[in-house]
């Protein structure tokens, strides 16, 4: 899956979500298939530029905002050298780095 799919993906469901939108409203305005704008949320598929700028439109934003995911690229890359760093490891290994996680994770943490 391309992560560029996926950051688009991401960023559309959290200017979805922030206005407070269900899958179902943009979809009417866009006339597609909620179910189309859950896909592209997971990073599934890849809209057309069309598509893009109907979803823009419906969410109130400039298309460009769509794009605007840098943000999310370092959690990606966090989670791809921990997902590698678990492959390798035996259960005291795992054991160890789930404490060490606890210890240094954030107070706040933020769903997306």
């Amino acid at each position: 899956m391309s992560e560029t799919r996926v950051l688009l993906g991401r960023r559309i469901r959290e200017i979805r979500k922030g206005a407070k939108l269900s899958q179902e409203q943009p979809s009417e305005l866009v006339g597609v298939d909620f179910r189309y704008i859950s896909k592209i949320e997971l990073g599934k598929c890849y809209p057309s530029f069309e598509t893009l700028e109907s979803i823009a439109q419906s969410l109130q934003v400039e298309m460009r905002e769509l794009f605007e995911f840098s943000h999310f690229s370092a959690s990606i890359v966090t989670n791809q050298e921990t997902d590698k760093l678990l492959d390798g490891a035996d259960e005291h290994e795992c054991q160890l780095i789930l404490r060490v996680t606890k210890a240094v994770e954030p107070k706040v943490k933020v769903n997306f």
